[in-house]
C-alpha cells in the first residue's frame, strides 16, 4: 500500500533524517484507473548505494541528486511519469536560555524558517508572551529539559544561558546527541576553560571541536540584536551543509523542500475514500508556494493543504475531482501573471505547474 510509504517517510522525518519519495505512474493518458507506485529511499539507502529497485544508473543518480540538492524532479517517458521528491525534516532551533539574546534570536530564527523552542527555568523568562514567535516555550530546569525535547540530526542547538555553570551542564547533555549544529556563548578565555574541563572529564576532542564556541560569525557584534544576527547567520550556514563526494562538508545553496505535515499524515493513513494529490512540480517568477507543496482533494469537495489559494487553485480542484471520477492524471499550469493576478488581488506574478494524481 502506498500509505505505508508515507508512514515510513514520517518516521524518517521524525528521526531527523532526509529521504526521497519516488512516484512512478503508468498509463498516463488513459481515462481509466491510473496505476501508481510510491517508493521511499532513505538517506541510509542512498549513502550505501542500496538500489534494490534496480533503477538504471542515470535515474539512480537523479534520486541521489534530489537528496543532496533538495530539488524536486519530474519527467515523462513514454507511458510512464516519474516524480522524484526530496523530503528534509523540519529544521528545529533549540535555544537554551531565555535572556536578552534569546529574544531577537527567536524572532530571526522563526523568520528564516526554523521551528523554535526556548527553554529557561524562570517563569518570568519562559513564557509565550515574551516569545510570541516561538513554537514551544518550556519552563523547566536545564537538567530535566532534555527529556522534553527530541535532539536529532536536524536539530540546531544554541546555548545562551545566564551563567557559566548552566552552559556547561547544557553542553554536557547536548554532546550525547548527534545534532546539526551546537553553539555556546562565551569569551575565548571562558570557552577554553570549559573545553579543558570537559576534556579532563573524558569527552572526546573531536566532539568538542564541533562545538561553535565562541558562538556566531565574527562580525564585531555588540548589541543583543547584532549577536543574534551573528548566531543565526552561522546556524543558516550549517543548515546548508551537505556532504561532498570526498566526504568533506561544504556550504551550498541547497533548496529546503516545502511540505505540509498534515498532508503527509493524511496520506499515511489507510482510508477507503479515494483522493487526489496535487503537487507543485515547477515554478517561475513570484508564487505563493514552492516546489513540493501539496494539497489533497476529496470527491465531494473537501480539501487539505493549499498550493496558494485563489480562483486559480479552484480550477485545479475541479480538474482533480474530474480525475477522481474518470481516472487518469494530468499536469496543469496555473498562470498568476498579468490580469489574473490583478483580478484576484495577488502580489504574485508567476506560473506554477502542478501534477494531479489519484491516490
Amino acid at each position: 500500500m502506498n500509505s505505508i510509504s508515507y508512514e515510513n517517510l514520517l518516521h524518517q522525518l521524525n528521526a531527523g533524517k532526509r529521504a526521497v519519495m519516488v512516484t512512478i505512474v503508468n498509463d498516463k493518458n488513459s481515462e481509466s484507473t491510473t496505476l501508481s507506485k510510491k517508493i521511499l529511499l532513505t538517506e541510509e539507502d542512498l549513502e550505501s548505494g542500496n538500489n534494490n529497485y534496480n533503477f538504471d544508473s542515470e535515474f539512480y543518480e537523479k534520486v541521489k541528486y534530489a537528496l543532496e540538492s533538495g530539488n524536486l524532479q519530474f519527467e515523462s517517458s513514454g507511458k510512464e511519469i516519474y516524480l522524484i521528491e526530496p523530503y528534509f525534516p523540519e529544521p528545529k532551533l533549540i535555544i537554551l536560555g531565555g535572556g536578552h539574546i534569546a529574544k531577537p534570536l527567536v524572532e530571526f530564527g522563526a523568520k528564516v524558517g526554523f521551528s523554535v523552542t526556548v527553554i529557561d527555568d524562570r517563569p518570568s523568562f519562559a513564557n509565550s508572551k515574551r516569545f510570541p514567535d516561538a513554537e514551544n516555550v518550556i519552563c523547566e530546569s536545564f537538567e530535566k529539559c532534555f527529556d522534553l525535547i527530541n535532539l536529532n540530526p536536524s536539530t540546531f542547538v544554541v546555548i545562551v544561558t545566564r551563567g557559566h555553570r548552566h552552559d556547561m551542564d547544557c553542553l554536557r547533555q547536548v554532546l550525547k546527541y548527534d545534532t546539526a549544529y551546537t553553539g555556546m556563548i562565551g569569551s575565548k578565555r571562558r570557552v577554553n576553560g570549559v573545553m579543558n574541563q570537559l576534556l579532563s572529564e573524558g569527552y572526546s576532542k573531536e566532539k568538542l571541536d564541533n562545538v561553535n564556541a565562541p558562538i556566531g560569525l565574527d562580525i564585531g557584534a555588540v548589541t543583543p540584536e547584532e549577536i543574534a544576527t551573528s548566531i543565526i547567520a552561522q546556524v543558516i550556514s550549517y543548515r546548508r551543509l551537505v556532504a561532498s563526494k570526498n566526504g568533506i562538508k561544504k556550504v551550498t545553496k541547497a533548496n529546503w523542500p516545502e511540505f505540509d505535515r498534515d498532508v503527509l499524515i493524511a496520506l499515511s493513513q489507510e482510508e477507503k475514500e479515494p483522493k487526489a494529490i496535487i503537487t507543485i512540480i515547477s515554478t517561475k517568477g513570484s508564487v505563493p508556494r514552492k516546489e513540493g507543496a501539496k494539497m489533497i482533494v476529496y470527491p465531494h469537495g473537501k480539501i487539505l493543504g493549499s498550493i496558494g489559494g485563489g480562483c486559480s487553485e479552484g480550477s485545479v480542484i475541479n480538474t482533480a475531482r474530474y480525475i477522481l471520477r474518470n481516472g487518469g492524471c494530468k499536469v496543469e499550469s496555473i498562470d498568476m501573471t498579468g490580469y489574473i493576478a490583478e483580478e484576484e488581488g495577488m502580489v504574485c506574478g508567476g506560473i506554477m505547474d502542478v501534477f494531479i494524481e489519484p491516490f
